[in-house]
């Protein structure tokens, strides 16, 4: 007859079993091999982890921007910005409430369809210098221009600053797109991360306040919820280079209300009246689930919606076209989208 085994070694097989599961559980899905190039250069550039630092020591990190110009580099390419677009900067406000816009403008006669693009960052770093090569890569494929916003950041200017600049940068707009060869008639919104919550926050302000709506909405993995504990937070708690610690980090410094949807969308009682919508998102990204869930319910106010999920890339893909093929394919599919809206107005 075997000898039955203790229970504190059944307990502790248990044990190890679930911390092996555990330990599963929270690895990301694997990123396809461009992705990983850029992943590798970003950690070569030895960032440290943001969640541990202040709002001005995490503005100076290396970013996934600088990973892309270290693998172009040791591809021996150019990491000049792609010709055919010109740049301008402007400025919006006055005072305390001044910020910079800066317009990105393809070759051609005009005028051209406009695009409001908010950088991403969590509302807390980053600016447009770090995302130019979205706007300049939308400016071209879709022969618009794009006005970039350096909205006020937290946590020296917590919500509902972000917002409100993003909104008066959107009036401002309407009020002068003719001045830079645009056409006022034909106004987008877009952005990425931080910057998908703002365009969507913006088109539920222009609704809200019956100014004219955007035409269209272009949400690249929007920050529209707080919930950390969707199926892709779990997924993706210590993906890279956006993981669950650091949503938290970018919460915390942000001060959203979290019962405001002009903070997070995903509360709001009614999308209803909002502009069409292109959602695009990432597999390995805490952000994920919150995506997806916002375009069912946008679908189920009724607004229509283009929804498209990119395996084996990571949160802050879009944008990285010169080194990451399903980035660029992604840029197409946005550029697309757009044409389309601005043709139909």
């Amino acid at each position: 007859m075997k000898k039955a085994l203790p229970l504190t070694l059944i307990a502790g097989a248990a044990l190890l079993a679930t911390s092996a599961w555990a330990a599963d559980a929270a690895k990301p899905p694997k990123a396809e091999s461009h992705m990983q190039k850029v992943l590798d250069a970003h950690a070569s550039l030895n960032p440290k982890p943001i969640e541990t630092l202040t709002p001005e020591e995490a503005r100076m990190q290396p970013t996934p921007a600088d990973a892309v110009k270290k693998v172009l580099t040791d591809m021996k390419k150019s990491t000049a910005p792609e010709p055919g677009v010109t740049m301008k900067t402007m400025t919006v406000g006055s005072g305390d409430a001044s910020f910079p816009v800066h317009i990105f403008t393809p070759e051609g006669k005009g005028p051209f369809p406009v695009m409001m693009y908010y950088h991403g960052g969590g509302f807390v770093i980053a600016d447009t210098k770090v995302y130019e090569a979205s706007p300049r890569a939308l400016a071209k494929m879709a022969n618009a221009i794009m006005v970039a916003v350096d909205y006020r950041r937290a946590p020296e200017h917590p919500f509902p600053a972000a917002p409100n600049d993003a909104f008066a940068a959107y009036q401002w707009t309407l009020e002068h797109a003719k001045e830079f060869n645009g056409d006022p008639a034909r106004v987008a919104v877009g952005g990425e991360s931080a910057g998908g919550n703002l365009a969507t926050v913006v088109s539920m302000m222009a609704r809200d306040k019956k100014v004219a709506m955007p035409v269209h909405q272009l949400l690249v993995y929007p920050v529209v919820n707080d919930d950390m504990n969707t199926p892709s937070y779990q997924k993706n708690a210590n993906a890279k280079p956006l993981n669950k610690a650091m949503m938290g980090w970018f919460f915390k410094h942000y001060k959203g209300d979290p019962k405001n949807p002009y903070a997070l969308p995903m509360k709001a009682e009614s999308l209803k009246g909002l502009p069409p919508a292109t959602i695009i998102a990432a597999e390995i990204d805490p952000l994920l689930s919150e995506g997806k869930a916002y375009a069912d319910k946008l679908k189920k106010d009724g607004v229509a919606v283009d929804y498209k999920e990119y395996s084996g890339v990571t949160h802050e893909f879009f944008g990285m076209g010169a080194v990451v093929p399903k980035a660029k394919e992604a840029e197409q599919y946005a550029a697309d989208a757009l044409k389309k809206a601005f043709k139909a107005k």
